[in-house]
């Protein structure tokens, strides 16, 4: 079992007020629990900004199929980064668009390296990247 440690927040009386409504409707039993989020994704944000720091997550992209080749560039480039792809979904929206995830686990430079290969190809329409790890 983990160890809880205790410590003081000094806060202004709003900010607290404003805090305790949106923690009230997400659903939060406690401060506490909504306090260890937000630092677990603060720490996980600052991982994001080391080199050298392995992290894992996922990249949606939102592309129409029929533009021609641009599937074969999607592939090729994941076939570029086989190392950090853990797998892929593909989800066929309607009759043109579709959506990509990659689930993602490497180096932060690589998945940036990645991130910034798909998103600036021509005609993907929306790429979103969502980094985590296991704090």
């Amino acid at each position: 079992m983990r160890i809880i440690k205790r410590f003081g927040v000094s806060i202004e009386d709003e900010l607290l007020e404003r805090f305790d409504e949106v923690i009230g409707k997400k659903g939060y039993n406690s401060r506490s629990e909504a306090i260890r989020d937000l630092i677990r994704d603060y720490i996980i944000k600052e991982k994001w900004e080391t080199k050298g720091i392995k992290v894992a997550g996922t990249i949606s992209i939102i592309y129409d199929h029929d533009i021609h080749g641009l599937v074969d560039k999607l592939l090729d480039i994941q076939h570029h980064f086989h190392d950090i792809i853990i797998s892929t979904l593909h989800i066929h929206f309607d009759e043109k668009n579709c959506l990509e995830v990659l689930v993602i686990k490497g180096k932060v430079e690589r998945i940036k390296k990645l991130y910034d290969e798909i998103s600036s190809i021509k005609w993907v329409k929306h790429t979103n990247i969502s980094i985590t790890d296991t704090i």
